[in-house]
């Protein structure tokens, strides 16, 4: 049995993209600021002002793309020259020009628009805010959102959360400000191979045998998180237990600057010369609180015997009432014979003498009722009622007391802010290169070089994530990329041999090695990479009107319109998302202009083998496959990458390791030989790529894949003929046919 005679391939029903107004929307404000919806859809803001006399339909459109929630304030707040008058004032500054401000006009007015948003919802001091910094794109690698996700640089595709993603893998800080730090830099490798390099010494110093780094780790585990601390008490609302474990860090950043002392690397020697050791600050912490204050500073208790003098007067007359009620009660029991009677306290009535209903008879006259229970009667005395006053003022003065000093210790911390905050980007850097040093041994980076030439080479490389996963099985694999031989590697093979984890290894090396990480590889050189994009996986986006393919071709418009020579693309089954003959067309096209026009290196993975032939052409694209063996039916998957293409796909036998049903799993084979018959030629080249050469040789402006459909066509309807077991009149009928599909 064999499938219809007038079709190559199954059918398949092919969709139509209708332009829905929010994708219309979506793209005009991707034509309007392209690289700002980038960087917002890197960054995931929760919010985004803007002034209230934007258009409707504008804010629409940016609510589409950056998916943020919109506030608006009014238009004044975001202008220019308003903003530039708030800035000066706020920052106590004569000009801008020294901070490097003056040249972001609408910049200063977003800045003055956002500041005043702060005060407001905040509701307390920005005193914590001392500068203001550009937010370039000149200095960092851009990764679009698609890009940070599909390499699950910070998120894991499967559920969202950080476990087995590329920081997962290398966090290995002490302290928060460490952890934020790190994503930092995950999210924004660099491109000055001067900052590069340096992160790389340390990290390669920290990580030798021998190298003081548990002194400093030691140091950063009793260490507090700084940087929400100063934040705090910027914002005047750090507690006694904030100030109490601030005093506790600053108190090690002498040790910390010690043990750094022992480095010699240019960041860590500068940390060694440049961190401040806040001593005054920290002194006077330690001495006005006590070791384990209160939650909060309206209770009392907070300040240390010996900071201030009324202090200690009020607190040793507070509790040494103790003493003078316990010889108050005893004496009175003795004048009055009542053995039972007591001296208690509440909110409500103070201090009385509780005597129960037997004993009344025995209380004196000069004993004033003040409260008759059940089974008791409560009175006072004029003795009482003094001392009543007297200690109950001492304590209400002594909270009292105790909140003013509190308040005023924490505003002269405030005043070492900028200290406060210079220690703690010394610390947050320090704690992320121990991180990348502490994954650096555990897993066995190397160091790479880093240069500014234009070859990407990596030895035995290996997924960071996956090696984890799977320590004893990974395969190393190894990558050359250059503007000589290899500039578009096109990778065949089949499912689950490990064409996607070798693409993608490849982006996380580069990133490693760009944010100062050693890498995981026998050795690696990296010639700098200004973007790395990926168009990987299938995903929809209904809400905007994208349906799985559409995004496909969003994200690859994408890089074909910013992929620069010193680009890295990773593509993995451009094209799967429609008919067999439109997604090899694009596949073979996208190929093409990132070979011809985009100059970038590109990985390129893919089953349409028709790709395999571009080679033939174009003399910097290369054939590679991941090798797998056959043995009695089954496939064994080697994960080693070879020169070459793939000669066949092994959909089929994938299928069968998945438990299709036997009877599905022959019939899908018996189907497979006739579509062979009629895709291929007898020498085994694809037919729909076999004229692609010529055309473009020819100079032809379009490529010439389809132009002689006509006589496939023919090809494929003598290819069906079987003149073995036809009939004289078949055979009559079929010239008969022939004859009329060649009339003009």
């Amino acid at each position: 049995m064999t499938p219809p005679a007038n079709r190559s391939v199954p059918p398949q029903e092919t969709r139509t993209e209708k332009a829905t107004p929010m994708m219309q929307q979506y793209q005009r404000i991707k034509d309007e600021h392209p690289e700002a919806l980038l960087e917002l859809g890197r960054l995931q803001p929760a919010e985004i002002l803007l002034p209230d006399d934007w258009a409707p339909d504008r804010k629409g459109r940016l609510a589409a793309a950056a998916g943020a929630v919109l506030t608006d304030l009014p238009g004044f707040r975001f202008d220019e020259d308003a903003g530039r008058s708030q800035l000066l004032e706020f920052f106590r500054l004569d000009s801008l020009e020294g901070s490097g401000l003056a040249a972001y006009g609408p910049g200063l007015g977003a800045s003055a628009a956002a500041l005043f948003y702060l005060a407001e919802t905040q509701r307390s001091s920005l005193s914590h805010i001392h500068r203001l910094s550009p937010y370039t794109l000149s200095t960092h690698m851009r990764l679009d959102e698609a890009t940070i996700r599909n390499l699950e640089l910070v998120r894991s595709l499967s559920d969202g959360s950080r476990r087995n993603t590329l920081l997962d893998v290398l966090d290995c800080s002490r302290t928060s400000m460490g952890a934020r730090k790190l994503r930092q830099w995950v999210l924004r490798p660099l491109l000055d191979l001067g900052q590069i390099r340096a992160r790389q010494a340390a990290v390669a110093e920290l990580a030798e045998p021998g190298s003081r780094r548990q002194a400093l780790t030691d140091l950063l585990d009793r260490t507090y998180d700084l940087e929400r601390l100063a934040g705090r008490v910027g914002a005047q609302s750090a507690t006694p237990r904030d100030l109490s474990a601030l005093a506790a860090t600053l108190r090690l950043l002498p040790e910390l600057k010690q043990a750094l002392g022992h480095f010699s690397s240019g960041l860590l020697a500068g940390s060694a010369r440049t961190l401040p050791e806040c001593a005054s600050t920290a002194e006077l912490l330690s001495r006005a609180l006590v070791d384990q204050p209160p939650v909060t500073h309206k209770e009392g208790g907070v300040i240390r015997a010996g900071y201030h003098a009324e202090v200690d007067e009020l607190r040793d007359l507070s509790h040494s009432g103790r003493n003078t009620i316990a010889s108050l009660q005893a004496r009175e029991r003795e004048q009055t014979g009542i053995s039972s009677l007591k001296v208690e306290y509440n909110q409500v009535f103070g201090y009385y003498f509780e005597v129960t209903k037997a004993n009344a008879k025995l209380v004196p006259e000069h004993y004033q009722r003040k409260q008759t229970l059940v089974n008791s009667e409560r009175y006072t005395t004029p003795e009482l009622l003094e001392y009543e006053r007297k200690v109950l003022g001492a304590q209400d003065r002594l909270m009292a007391l105790e909140e003013e000093l509190f308040l005023e210790l924490r505003r002269k911390v405030s005043g070492q802010l900028l200290e406060i905050q210079q220690a703690a980007a010394e610390v947050a850097q320090l704690d992320a290169l121990l991180s990348l040093a502490e994954a650096a041994l555990r897993y066995q980076y190397q160091r790479p070089v880093v240069d500014d030439g234009p070859v990407l080479e990596i030895q035995d490389g290996r997924h960071p994530v996956v090696e984890r996963l799977t320590p004893d099985k990974f395969v190393p694999n190894s990558v050359l990329l250059d503007k000589e031989q290899n500039k578009v590697l096109i990778i065949t093979g089949p499912n689950m041999a490990g064409k996607s984890t070798y693409l993608r290894q490849t982006a996380l090396i580069v990133i490693m090695a760009q944010i100062g990480s050693l890498v995981p590889a026998g050795s690696a050189r990296i010639g700098l990479v200004d973007r790395v994009f990926t168009r990987v996986g299938a995903a929809d986006n209904l809400a905007q009107g994208q349906s799985t393919f559409m995004v496909e071709m969003t994200e690859t418009a994408n890089i074909l319109r910013h992929a620069t020579p010193r680009s890295l693309v990773i593509l993995d089954e451009v094209g799967r998302g429609t008919s067999t003959f439109d997604g090899v067309s694009i596949a073979w096209a996208v190929a093409e202009y990132l070979h011809d026009r985009a100059d970038a290196k590109t990985l390129f993975a893919t089953h349409y083998y028709e790709l395999t032939e571009l080679a033939l052409s174009k003399p910097q694209v290369k054939n590679f496959n991941i090798a797998v063996r056959e043995w009695k039916d089954q496939i064994i998957f080697l994960r080693k990458i070879v020169a070459g293409s793939a000669d066949r796909s092994y959909g089929i036998q994938v299928a069968r390791l998945a438990g299709l049903p036997n009877e599905v799993i022959s019939r899908a084979q018996e189907v497979l030989l006739n579509l062979e018959k009629a895709n291929y030629t007898e020498a085994g080249s694809s037919r729909l790529a076999e004229h692609a050469g010529e055309s473009q040789a020819a100079g032809a402006g379009q490529m010439g894949l389809f132009e002689d459909a006509p006589a496939r066509e023919l090809a494929r309807w003598f290819a069906d003929l079987d003149p073995e077991r036809m009939t004289p009149l078949e055979a009559l009928n079929a010239l008969s046919a022939l004859k009329r599909k060649l009339e003009p």
